[in-house]
């Protein structure tokens, strides 16, 4: 694996992790989400990190899969 590749990877796994984790402290530590939205100040912080980090870690590591299934074939 190239080293680009690895960073890729790396910072996909990353940002990715962080956002399923703030979603996930959204939904059950910082009280929950109803049909209103996030019931505490910390949900609301937690659910923009998530929606922010769950689309550009998946596309990040989207990309790594890519980029490791092109150097694979070189």
């Amino acid at each position: 694996m190239r080293p680009d590749t690895r960073t890729l990877l790396r910072t996909g796994i990353a940002i990715f992790g962080t956002g399923i984790l703030a979603a996930v402290l959204t939904l059950t530590l910082f009280g929950g989400v109803s049909h209103q939205g996030p019931h505490t100040n910390s949900g609301w912080l937690a659910l923009m990190l998530a929606l922010g980090c769950l689309p550009t870690g998946f596309l990040t590591l989207l990309l790594a899969i890519w980029k490791l299934i092109g150097d694979s074939r070189r």
